[in-house]
């Protein structure tokens, strides 16, 4: 009885991992295609409207975490006086 219960149980894990890989699909060449494809574009923006929205969200947060980054630091180089 014990033996049962120390005995590691790997059946439904191994069925489970091994259907998993046969169902998906390899896309590796459809996006070395795409992006290997000389069309002037940057690599940042070869995958579409997605990519680039992505890239638009991601340097206007940049732009405005340096803004605030500066202001912080002006604000804590020049304190108010207390009266």
């Amino acid at each position: 009885m014990m033996q049962a219960l120390l005995r590691p149980r790997l059946g439904p894990l191994r069925s489970f991992a091994t259907s998993a890989c046969h169902q998906m699909k390899n896309k590796v060449p459809e996006y070395q295609k795409l992006f290997q494809e000389d069309n002037g574009l940057p690599v940042h923006l070869k995958g579409g409207a997605m990519d680039s929205l992505l890239y638009r969200v991601t340097m206007t947060i940049c732009v405005l975490g340096t803004c605030y980054s500066v202001f912080s630091l002006v604000k804590a180089a020049f304190p108010q006086k207390n009266k």
